[in-house]
């Protein structure tokens, strides 16, 4: 396309080139707030930024590639969870290197297990702690249950048969590393599964609208409350980063984890 039409194009062509660079720098600004570690969610929700929400973190997979944790633990973050393993034989490409790492800097680490609808608890315990070292030092290990093809809210895999695997999953993850696992979830697979159901575990509660209100009024512990964050630190294929909070203080934060 030719670009000799820019020349002596008057007023009206000037004013539009004027407010695109307005518009370049309003992108760069933000762009810039985002990798200084000043978040937002858009919606009535209270802002995890704000003074109710100071403890932030993230969590991470193979997903986000190298990690350099000595420039991602720098943005106003204090705790990351990591991907380990997932159903019976899955273990994340990434995962010694992470533990490693980020056991390295002053961030509070956790590793984390994604179930697999259609294999045994027993199983999928076993990969979980054939990866994941004892540590007294890190946080509990994370169960996390959600959706994926083919099953869905619609297709949702048999109820009784989901928990008894679940139960049987968390029950050997506590006895092994003598810490209550946490539960990740979202709001649909909470009421069909968790619902009535492990009531003495923590929860961390995936929802990007705003501050997730269960249906039974129970409170969360850990809130995942974006998955397009961008972070210096990492160079993996995926840009966005997950950002979570913790409810509470810092000093609320290490007394219940025993950190």
């Amino acid at each position: 396309m030719s670009k000799k039409k820019l020349k002596g194009c008057g007023c009206g062509c000037l004013a539009a080139v004027f407010v695109l660079c307005i518009l370049a720098a309003i992108t760069v600004a933000l762009g810039n707030m985002l990798r200084t570690g000043i978040r937002e969610i858009g919606a009535a929700g209270e802002l995890p930024g704000s003074d109710n929400y100071v403890i932030q973190g993230i969590d991470v997979s193979a997903y986000q590639g190298d990690i350099d944790w000595e420039v991602l633990s720098d943005n106003n973050i204090y705790f990351a969870f990591i991907k380990a393993t997932e159903g019976s034989d899955f273990v994340d490409e990434t995962l010694d290197y992470n533990l490693e790492a980020a056991l390295n800097t002053d961030l509070k680490v956790g590793a984390y297990h994604f179930f697999n609808f259609d294999e045994t608890g027993s199983s999928q315990a076993e990969n979980f702690i054939a990866h994941v070292p004892k540590n007294d030092a890190m946080l509990p290990p994370v169960v996390d249950i959600e959706f994926y093809a083919p099953y869905n809210r619609f297709l949702p895999p048999s109820t009784d048969s989901v928990i008894a695997e679940l139960k049987v999953l968390l029950d050997t993850l506590e006895a092994y590393y003598g810490k209550k696992p946490i539960i990740y979830t979202s709001k649909y697979p909470y009421s069909v599964y968790i619902a009535g159901n492990f009531e003495d575990y923590k929860l961390w509660i995936a929802n990007y609208d705003e501050n997730p209100t269960l249906a039974d009024g129970r409170a969360w512990t850990f809130w995942q409350y974006s998955e397009h964050g961008v972070l210096p630190g990492y160079s993996g294929a995926v840009e966005h980063i997950d950002l979570n909070v913790y409810r509470g203080s810092y000093a609320e934060f290490i007394t219940e984890f025993g950190l």
